[in-house]
């Protein structure tokens, strides 16, 4: 589970902001909270903003921050973190790196993971394991290739010998089979993913039908009769063949070749004719936009309420409409159908989840860009006062929050001209 995410110097985000999913005072909406021991977290979380404000930013700092540690054991000697970009409207900020931390809980343990890096190294890094109320240092790295170690020290020692600048050595530790780093890694391989909407659908997408389809087809299928669609049933054909293409996705290795499967489905609908009912298949390829993005969710869905997860999605409701968004957001906030107790957080512009009866005030969070030096600020609604039975929705489009677009008036626009 995530408590906490906080990012520094990473594209629009010259300051520290932190996103927390730990559960504030409210009372209200208790459904929504996950109560792990002293831990009460949060099962979602929305973030509205303004286009441009730096709500997908966000997203990329998770994103860019989690693949660097599931790729840092396959990365060069003086190879680039390419995708790490500091906020460049700032001669001092851009020389230097970018921060993130992650705070979260796994397999029963607490922990809390720092790094800073640049595109060339990584400059400091340090894990704490808290496996009673107080922090256990596992290791602590600082200035690139200074290293600390109160746990295991020779051995941790030696390991640290295997690590270059620019690796980071949670990942170096863990590939080694260095223990008390290894569930803090997984979670990062496993328990934590990231999706920037699933507006453009590939095959890779839609590969676990292939894999899991039975199971996986009842519970698509459930899914999209429960927000009426009605599809009778899925047919799934795939082939699968070696190529030495590297341009073809998805791809697993196999050997010196490479496979690849091509994936086919169709939909079946039943339709009234007259007075009788008869079915008709229809390809993937040709079904609606929102038929298409719940469909692929759904894999995504069904790992989430078997395995705790932390599912984090760029505008939510792109090709969905409003009550499929709502919907979803009530299927993770369910105790009868999140079981796992996996969280969702989202970008959105949804303004029906500007609800309290569906949302808590610590679930939703806003961005805001400031005009004139291009930094975005992170902050919940629970920072402000806000009423259990306040229309946050109209104090939102009114500007109570903040974190709306600033337009002009069409006549203005015309004075201009």
């Amino acid at each position: 589970m995530l408590i906490e995410f906080s990012v520094k110097n990473f594209m629009s985000f010259k300051n520290k902001v932190t996103l927390s999913m730990e559960k504030g005072n409210g009372l209200e909406n208790e459904e929504n909270v996950v109560f792990d021991g002293d831990i009460n977290v949060l099962k979602s979380a929305a973030i509205y903003g303004a286009n441009a404000s730096g709500k997908s930013n966000l997203l990329k700092a998770f994103t860019c921050a989690i693949l660097m540690v599931r790729t840092s054991s396959l990365i060069s000697v003086g190879q680039k973190w390419v995708f790490l970009r500091p906020f460049l409207f700032d001669e001092d900020s851009k020389n230097k790196p970018s921060e993130f931390v992650f705070v979260f809980k796994t397999n029963g343990v607490k922990y809390k993971y720092y790094f800073s890096a640049d595109e060339n190294k990584v400059y400091d890094e340090v894990l704490d394991a808290y496996y009673t109320q107080k922090p256990t240092n596992i290791f602590r790295r600082t200035n690139t290739n200074n290293y600390e170690f109160y746990v295991d020290k020779k051995k941790l020692e030696a390991l640290s010998m295997n690590n270059t600048e620019n690796k980071l050595f949670l990942a170096t530790a863990t590939t080694w089979n260095y223990d008390k780093t290894k569930d803090a890694y997984l979670w990062f391989v496993n328990g934590i993913d990231t999706y920037d909407s699933f507006n453009n659908i590939t095959d890779k997408d839609l590969i676990a039908y292939s894999n899991d389809s039975e199971n996986l087809k009842e519970f698509a299928l459930k899914l999209l009769n429960k927000a009426d669609i009605l599809i009778k049933d899925v047919t799934v054909h795939y082939e699968e063949k070696d190529i030495d293409n590297l341009l073809l996705a998805p791809l697993e290795k196999s050997n010196d070749k490479y496979k690849v499967k091509n994936i086919n489905i169709e939909l079946e609908h039943e339709v009234m004719v007259g007075n009788d009912k008869h079915n008709y298949k229809l390809n993937f390829v040709d079904e609606s936009s929102g038929t298409k993005v719940l469909f692929a969710f759904a894999p995504f869905l069904k790992r989430a309420f078997e395995n705790t997860k932390v599912i984090i999605v760029d505008e939510l409701e792109r090709s969905l409409h409003p009550a499929l968004v709502e919907f979803i957001v009530k299927l993770f906030n369910s105790k009868e159908i999140n079981k796992a107790n996996s969280q969702l957080i989202f970008t959105t512009h949804a303004m029906n989840l500007l609800n309290l009866e569906l949302l808590r005030r610590d679930q939703i969070w806003f961005t805001e860009k400031n005009p004139e030096n291009g930094v975005t600020d992170l902050y919940p609604l629970d920072s402000f006062s806000v009423r259990k039975d306040e229309n946050i929705q109209k104090g939102y489009i009114n500007g109570r929050y903040g974190a709306i677009p600033f337009i002009k008036d069409v006549d203005l626009w015309l004075e201009d001209n």
